[in-house]
């Protein structure tokens, strides 16, 4: 019973110390004036409709959200055929690809820019400060997110049996991908997207070095406000932080609507393509 109460408490802590920064950009983003007291002596939707009506504020909110469409689609193009090589065919590459994996993570992302950018200078100079180059450097860093999601949905689908038992039921082997595989690890794909498009949309450091002022994110311009001596607008950041942090809440809302019933998804898609493969 203590054990259990200590735990209850122990979450709500927690809960409350996670909650309470979201709460007070909430507040700030939605207050008129907020001095001495506790909460803001009003309220008042002019903070939003403001700062989305701002040309620099909606072009920044469009690049970002362009960065990480691209980003996501190079990931899922060549991590997912990839980790699906690994696991099902040639596993014995696993502490290969394991190992690149944590390359992203045990070198700075400052590093892996500046090194990035001193040799496209020298060897390929159209790419210098171009979009292209920063979404190629993002989708490097952010690729093993999705790898590690999709190869434990794999593992847990067991994507080897799966394929096997297409295999002798006749069905080529991109049918198999496309029609068993895929749908059993869409789950796996969904979120390993989730934090891609999330690590794309949020990163700053690359952008900075990379491109700066050239292609100016919704993090550069935030950082851009935050630093300024002329124009710091907490009220307009406040807004840009409760903004982005919904957008991602949707999304993962969206993942764990989505990852419903994918067992089901590929037990049926086997079915089918086993079916298929007879009648042919």
């Amino acid at each position: 019973m203590r054990s259990r109460l200590g735990s209850r408490v122990f979450l709500a802590l927690l809960a409350l110390y996670f909650a309470l920064p979201l709460v007070a950009a909430l507040l700030y983003s939605l207050a008129t004036k907020w001095g001495d007291t506790v909460l803001p002596s009003g309220y008042t939707l002019h903070w939003w409709v403001e700062v989305f009506s701002r040309p620099e504020v909606s072009g920044a909110l469009g690049r970002s959200l362009l960065l990480s469409a691209v980003t996501l689609a190079i990931d899922v193009l060549l991590v997912v055929p990839a980790a699906y090589w690994s696991v099902v065919h040639n596993p014995r590459i696993g502490s290969v690809v394991q190992t690149v994996t944590v390359i992203p993570f045990a070198i700075p992302w400052v590093v892996i820019a500046a090194g990035l950018q001193l040799v496209v200078k020298d060897t390929v100079p159209q790419l210098f400060g171009t979009f292209w180059l920063l979404a190629a450097a993002t989708a490097a860093i952010a690729f093993p997110f999705l790898y590690w999601a999709v190869e434990n949905a794999l593992l847990a689908a067991d994507a080897r049996r799966l394929s096997e038992a297409a295999a002798t039921c006749g069905a080529h082997p991109m049918v198999t991908l496309v029609r068993v595989v895929l749908p059993a690890i869409r789950g796996g794909i969904v979120s390993g997207s989730l934090l891609v498009a999330a690590t794309a949309m949020n990163e700053f450091a690359l952008a900075k070095v990379l491109v700066g002022t050239r292609y100016e994110t919704l993090p550069l311009w935030s950082a851009r406000v935050f630093t300024s001596r002329t124009g710091n607008d907490p009220n307009a950041l406040a807004v840009i932080t409760i903004f982005t942090f919904g957008l991602l809440f949707a999304l993962s809302a969206l993942v764990v609507w989505l990852g419903r019933g994918r067992a089901a998804a590929s037990t049926l898609a086997l079915a089918r393509t086993s079916s298929s493969a007879e009648k042919g």
